[in-house]
């Protein structure tokens, strides 16, 4: 066993550094090369030259040697640190940068030979030949298997030219050399310490939640040394590679913590890091990008932070992007984010209750939206449970069938973990008696299901406390106004003790429609209605729309959001037809209507002559003895925000205290995709 360890200049900056690397070295089994740069600093300072940098270096070496030794052998290294500093001014001034080197190895021989260890200083301008590797292999293999030695200790970065001239391997040549020593003697391992624990995918100087790459290849690693990470000299990686030794670069300050291992072995991810230049930005991978998909995410990336790249281009196994060098820390950030930052993904379990039209377009969105939504919230969503209205079906995997008959409520109860979500999607008017039970055992629910909220206003405040109780979401926005914020627009201002003063509501997207489309002599009001019912825009029974029952669950939500604890007798309904026509049959109710298509024009005809539309309103309003609510027909004026409503659109005008003007919502108020969007909101919030 033989392994090659160099250590950087910060790892053996000081006594206590150079005693933490003997540490590691000595922790190391067999034979052990131990290559090591010039302590930090050293190099820039004798490339100065003057007297001033190299007294200061001399007296931080004497420094070393106090701290680390006692007696003769202090005596006996100081005098060997002296000459060794004379000989440097007596150097050519090209030569001087050359004995940082011999200065660091030399301290940490002497201190491996005091306590013990057989150990032999090789130097290394004698074996390594700049540009010959093959006769640098030989002299290195000559000298190992010539001199007997359990640690041997050799300067990095030095070296002489195939004249004999002494020079060096550049800056960052020690890794360089530590891999040049390795491939010679087939090490079984190649470590290399510095002050970060690893490769990480960008510089943390520059990007604060960089992370460690554990596993690259060597094509990786030497293409993010070649694009401006610091923590690997680029030509170490071509020695290692052929020879087919694995490189680990090691923090020198956390020993046991994490690192990277460089080998032969294909990155298990797509991209590998991000690194830099000046303005020029490289963005390595594993394979080759895409020149749409991938550029287009950087282009976003770098968009989204109101960056704009100077060209990205596709290039080997990455991408090369270029911008201003201002804005370069701003867009490796941006960049990191985008290819390298994940939130941690929290898996929320769903329980649907409801597989109609909206059950199915809600199933069906979760299933498109499942990686944008992870990527964008972190919510890894799984539909665990699912129901109709005579089967249901429970599969943690995520695959429910509608195959159990039986109470789906009990069978969630005692399968759901906590915190998973009861979803109703139903019109059930029985099951909001269940919604205490499951937000008694922490499921929380959403709903789009208004008949649940409709409720006695003693089971209304029920189902809140339950939920505000054991801490479960309750979140049921969509039971009014589809799509639309309704309810959090009027719950926001409640909680901030706004008072509402009024509400008007335009929230039938049935009648808005039959309204808006009825012309007298282009279609009785009777044959709009047994349209809407065969496009399935009312009820199943379209004198629940006429009646104003509809509305008027809608406005008994947006009451007691208000802060109006409201019941079904407190509102005052004026339906569109008179109130015998909901009796008996829908064939009879039909033939009624048609009857009535005389005095159903004759308002429509007052109303336009008037320039006023029809449009069927529910209202709220505060008087002195409190909150009074009402259903009906009212004639707008051009002025009102109800008066430009189209086909199913919804409006909501709100007045309150605190505003002076009237909050205006208006929009879509139809359509199971537009509903399911807005529950799979709920879902997220």
């Amino acid at each position: 066993m033989i392994s090659v360890l160099k250590f950087g200049g910060s790892s053996v900056a000081s006594a206590t550094g150079m005693s933490r690397v003997l540490d590691i070295v000595e922790k190391e089994q067999g034979k052990v090369v131990l290559i090591s740069s010039a302590i930090s600093g050293c190099t820039d300072a004798f490339l100065k030259g003057d007297d001033a940098s190299i007294a200061a270096m001399e007296t931080r070496h004497r420094d070393i040697v106090t701290r680390l030794f006692t007696g003769d052998e202090r005596l006996a290294l100081q005098q060997r640190v002296e000459a060794i500093f004379n000989e440097l001014k007596q150097a050519p001034k090209d030569e001087q940068v050359t004995f940082g080197e011999l200065l660091s190895t030399t301290i940490l021989a002497a201190k491996l030979k005091t306590e013990g260890r057989r150990t032999a200083w090789l130097d290394s301008r004698d074996l390594v030949v700049r540009d010959d590797e093959p006769a640098t292999f030989g002299k290195i293999k000559t000298a190992l298997d010539t001199i007997e030695a359990d640690i041997y200790v050799a300067p990095g970065f030095i070296c002489r030219d195939k004249d004999g001239k002494i020079c060096t391997l550049g800056r960052g040549g020690s890794d360089y050399t530590a891999a040049l020593y390795a491939a010679a003697i087939n090490a079984d391992k190649l470590q290399i310490w510095t002050d970060v624990p690893g490769i990480m995918t960008a510089n943390p100087k520059q990007v604060s939640a960089a992370r460690t790459i554990p596993r690259m290849s060597y094509a990786a690693a030497l293409d993010m040394a070649s694009h401006g990470a610091k923590v690997l000299y680029a030509p170490t990686v071509a020695p290692a590679m052929a020879a087919g030794i694995d490189i680990e670069i090691r923090n020198t300050f956390a020993p046991d913590g994490k690192f990277t291992v460089i080998g032969a072995e294909k990155d298990p991810v797509k991209w590998i890091g991000v690194a830099s230049e000046g303005g020029n930005i490289r963005l390595a991978g594993a394979e080759t990008p895409s020149e749409t998909e991938d550029v287009e995410r950087a282009s976003k990336a770098l968009a989204e932070a109101g960056i704009a790249a100077k060209s990205i281009v596709a290039r080997g196994r990455g991408l090369d992007i270029e911008v201003r060098p201002g804005v370069l820390d701003k867009a490796l950030r941006a960049l990191h984010r985008a290819f390298f930052q994940q939130l941690p993904v929290t898996d929320v379990n769903l329980f649907i209750a409801g597989n109609g039209a909206v059950g199915k377009a809600l199933t069906g969105l979760i299933a498109r939206t499942a990686e944008t939504v992870r990527e964008r919230t972190g919510k890894r969503l799984h539909i665990v449970g699912l129901a109709d209205s005579t089967h249901y079906g429970i599969d943690p995997g995520g695959h429910p069938e509608l195959k159990c008959e039986g109470d789906y409520i009990a069978a969630i109860l005692q399968q759901a973990p906590k915190g998973a979500l009861f979803v109703d999607v139903t019109d059930s008017e029985t099951l909001y008696k269940r919604y205490p039970e499951l937000l008694e055992a922490g499921i929380g629910i959403v709903s789009s299901n208004r008949r649940s909220f409709a409720v006695p206003y003693a089971d209304y405040a029920a189902i809140r406390s339950a939920a505000r109780e054991n801490g479960a979401v309750l979140r049921y926005e969509t039971t009014v106004g589809a799509a639309l914020p309704m309810l959090e627009s009027i719950t926001r201002g409640t909680n901030s003790c706004d008072e509402i003063l009024s509400i008007e509501a335009v929230v039938s997207c049935t009648l808005n429609q039959i309204l808006g489309d009825y012309r007298p002599g282009g279609g009785s009001f009777a044959s709009l209605v047994r349209k809407a019912q065969a496009a399935g825009l009312t009820e199943e029974d379209p004198r629940m729309d006429l009646s104003g029952k509809d509305a008027l669950r809608k406005l008994l939500i947006l009451a007691r959001e208000a802060g109006a604890q409201l019941e079904e007798k407190d509102v005052c309904i004026t339906p569109i037809v008179p109130p015998e026509h909901f009796k008996g049959s829908l064939d009879q109710f039909y033939a009624a209507l048609e009857a009535d298509e005389a005095e159903l024009a004759r308002q429509e005809h007052e109303a336009a002559s008037q320039g006023f539309r029809r449009r069927f309103v529910a209202w709220l309003e505060k008087t002195p003895e409190g909150y009074r609510a009402g259903i009906g027909i009212r004639n707008v004026p051009p002025v009102h925000p109800a008066y430009h409503l189209r086909g199913t659109e919804n409006a909501i005008i709100v007045r309150s205290a605190f505003h002076p003007y009237p909050l205006v919502i208006q929009g879509p108020g139809e359509g199971a995709r537009d509903a399911a969007s807005s529950i799979l909101n709920d879902i997220l919030r």
